[in-house]
This record gives C-alpha cells, sequence and structure tokens, in this order.
C-alpha cells in the first residue's frame, strides 16, 4: 500500500559554507529545509562544502558534484535543491554534471507561491515572477536539444534546439508584457479600493514579519475578539508562507477608541527572490501605505534578530522603513515563560498570540501610536450638523461634547487630515 511519503518527491539539499561571518549557514540550511517541506518534498540527504567563494562554472567542487551524483543513486533522490541562486551557466552544468532535475532556492521558493497562490493577482504576480526567473535561464533548460543545422544566421536554418529556444524565448517576452499588462489593470483596482478606504477616514495598521512569525493568528485574534460577526478569518497553519495575499479587515475594539484597518500580507524570508518582491510590490505596497506598523518577531526563534534585519531591509525597498513602529515578540510563552508576558519596554512588546496573552497592551500601544502625531482641537457645530459629531466619534478621540445655544461643542484629538475637513467649525483660540 503506498504511503504519503511514496507520492513525494526525494531532494537531496546542497549548501556552500563560504565563511562569511555574516551569514549563519547551519541555519539556512535548515531553512531550506524547511522550505522543501514546505513544497511538499522530501529530504533525503544534505550535502555541503567550504570554499571561500563559489565555483563559477558549478558552484561546488567537482568531488562534490560526484559525491552528490553516487547519493542520488543510492538514496533514491530525484533532485537536488541548492542553499543559493545559481547562475544560468552554473545551473546548466549542474543539471548535465548530475543528470537530475537542479532547483535553487530562488526556485523553489518560486514553487511554494505557486502552489498557495489562489486569487486572481497572486496567480498573474507568481506566474510574472517565474517567467522573469526563467527567460535567462533558457539555455540550460534545452542543453539537451539538438544543436545541428546551419550556420548561416537565417532563424530558418538554426538546429532544432536553437528554434525552440528562439521561439519559447519569443513566446515567454510575449507572455511577460501580457501579465504586466493585466497586472497594471489590477494595480489600478487595487488603488481605486485604497482610496476608497482612505475616504473612511480610518487608521491603517500594517502587519508584516518573517514568514511563520505569527502574523495571521494576531490578524484572527483580532477578528475573533474586535470585529464585525462577518468579518472572515485568514489561513492560519505553521508553515512557511501560509498567507500570500493581502487581507485587510476592519478592527473595532469599542471603548471609546476608533475603529482601524487592519492588514496582513505575505512573509518575508532571507534571500526572498527581488522577482518576487517585484512582482508582487503592488501587493506589498498596501504597508507603504500604512499609519502604523506592527513588525511581529517570532521571539522564540534564537536568529530572530537576522531575521528582524531581513524584514527591515524589505520595507527599506518597500519605502516603507520610515512609518512608526511597535516590534511584537511572539511566542513570548516560549522564549519567557507565561508567567513574564506581556511585557513592554520603549517600542517592543512581548505577546504570545496563540494563548492570547496581551492584546488589551497591544491594543494601548496601537492607540498611543496611532495618536501621537494628532493634535487636540475644539469644534462648534451647527445643531443641525450632529453627523459631524458622528463622523468624528468614528475617525477620532473625543474627549468631551456638549449641546449649547450655538452649536454643538467638542473637544477631540485628530489628525490633520480630519482637522482639514472640518477647519471651518474650529474654534481659534
Amino acid at each position: 500500500m503506498n504511503t504519503e511519503s511514496d507520492n513525494k518527491e526525494r531532494a537531496l539539499l546542497a549548501g556552500l559554507n563560504t565563511g562569511d561571518p555574516n551569514t549563519d549557514f547551519s541555519h539556512s540550511m535548515e531553512e531550506l529545509a524547511a522550505l522543501a517541506n514546505a513544497c511538499n518534498i522530501e529530504v533525503g540527504g544534505i550535502y555541503t562544502q567550504n570554499l571561500p567563494v563559489p565555483n563559477p562554472a558549478t558552484y561546488i567542487g567537482s568531488g562534490k558534484i560526484e559525491e552528490i551524483r553516487n547519493g542520488l543513486s543510492i538514496l533514491e533522490a530525484d533532485l537536488v535543491i541548492f542553499d543559493d541562486a545559481l547562475s544560468p551557466i552554473q545551473l546548466r552544468n549542474l543539471t548535465d554534471a548530475l543528470n537530475c532535475s537542479v532547483l535553487d532556492r530562488t526556485s523553489l521558493i518560486l514553487r511554494i507561491f505557486a502552489d498557495r497562490a489562489k486569487t486572481k493577482e497572486a496567480m498573474l504576480q507568481v506566474e510574472l515572477a517565474g517567467l522573469q526567473y526563467m527567460l535567462p535561464r533558457l539555455v540550460g533548460m534545452h542543453a539537451s536539444l539538438s544543436r545541428q543545422g546551419g550556420t548561416s544566421g537565417s532563424f530558418s536554418n538554426k538546429g532544432s534546439g536553437e528554434k525552440k529556444l528562439e521561439l519559447d524565448r519569443r513566446h515567454i517576452e510575449h507572455r511577460i508584457n501580457e501579465l504586466q499588462k493585466n497586472l497594471r489593470e489590477v494595480k489600478k483596482e487595487r488603488a481605486t479600493t485604497r482610496k476608497q478606504r482612505e475616504s473612511s477616514g480610518l487608521k491603517k495598521v500594517a502587519l508584516v514579519g518573517y514568514t511563520n512569525a505569527g502574523k495571521s493568528t494576531i490578524m484572527n485574534w483580532m477578528i475573533d475578539t474586535f470585529s464585525d460577526c462577518d468579518e472572515k478569518k485568514v489561513l492560519e497553519k505553521d508553515m512557511l508562507f501560509a498567507t500570500l495575499d493581502t487581507t485587510i479587515r476592519k478592527i473595532s475594539p469599542g471603548n471609546k477608541r476608533p475603529p482601524f484597518l487592519l492588514s496582513d500580507t505575505v512573509g518575508f524570508i532571507n534571500q526572498l527572490p527581488h522577482t518576487l518582491i517585484k512582482a508582487f510590490h503592488s501587493t506589498l505596497e498596501e504597508v507603504s501605505y500604512a499609519d502604523l506598523i506592527l513588525h511581529v518577531i517570532d521571539s522564540s526563534d534564537c536568529h530572530c534578530d537576522e531575521q528582524i534585519r531581513v524584514t527591515e531591509h524589505t520595507l527599506l525597498e518597500l519605502d516603507a522603513a520610515s512609518i512608526p513602529c511597535i516590534y511584537l515578540y511572539n511566542k513570548a510563552d516560549i522564549s519567557r515563560g507565561k508567567s513574564h508576558i506581556p511585557y513592554a519596554v520603549g517600542d517592543k512588546l512581548y505577546i504570545s498570540a496563540k494563548e492570547r496573552i496581551g492584546m488589551e497592551e497591544l491594543l494601548s500601544m496601537i492607540y498611543d501610536k496611532l495618536s501621537a502625531q494628532d493634535k487636540e482641537h475644539e469644534f462648534l457645530f451647527p445643531l443641525s450638523r450632529g453627523d459631524i459629531l458622528n463622523t468624528l466619534f468614528e475617525r477620532a478621540t473625543v474627549h468631551s461634547y456638549e449641546y449649547r445655544e450655538n452649536g454643538i461643542f467638542c473637544k477631540c484629538k485628530c489628525s490633520e487630515k480630519e482637522f482639514c475637513k472640518f477647519n471651518q467649525y474650529s474654534v481659534k483660540d
């Protein structure tokens, strides 16, 4: 009887340790194994080599290639996955030398994204990133095709391999143009939707962080506790890249605290392919429109400092590095123990979303940050404009109000944007 593992691909992992002091090589290999598992690939063995620099032609040395080739037969593996981005020439030479399928870290992540993409936009983005990655590597993919034929330079006289290569290149370039056009249309639709959200006046809070840090768990915790009953929760699973699409939900804590919009999007990872960042830019750029970022960190991971660096670098690429931020150390029940959380110091807060510890402290920090740039104002609205007071209750912090003979007097703290809307009713000093 076949088991589930019988249906899995089996891979050998290969990595090169250059001795870079800024890289934890063993952790990088562990992460590569987790990526393989996330792609339903069984890891059959791990091969590493110490070299100061990669071999420009084959990435690893000839002796290690022979060792891996023998391992493929002994361990009955289907492919080899390298923990780095391989150049087109390296990919071609390794495929020829090992006589099997070869993936690098980039193509493995692309495969995971392709498996997880569900919405039209995500599928377009993943296909675009995959084709942009594939285009310069076509020569390696066609290495086994015939190169016989005329050498006059005319397309009709080229060998079958060259003709196939040229046809594939033209097809891919045409498809890339189509995808870019479709994504520009999707981006326009997203911009229209964003304008509609902005017209609501609600503040925007974005969850970001390394993949599997617990962003979706926090999102669902918020939805369960403070959102309307019809708000749908997001996928919450202990795996890398469980969520690809940006999800935005309205969070209404009540108790005189105005609602805000909370967004959750794809997690980051070390060496996240640039083609993916570029393709997913219209999705990820939602972060750059946030009023506040919740940088979620897995405090139980001993490599969390490196994960923070990766996330901050990605935020810099998205022009979101200057947005106010709360560093949210999740899974602190593991790293600190339940009795020591919640714990706040400066812009850091230790919580456990799974154990649901620290929500009130998180909300306090969120509202403190959101209101930090707001200013105190006094308004006197006409008695017939009670709707403005209702709007302020939704979009600002109303300290007090009273009905007077000449209108409705209100003291509140609001953003500059809201103040400008109702400036004509402002009570001047």
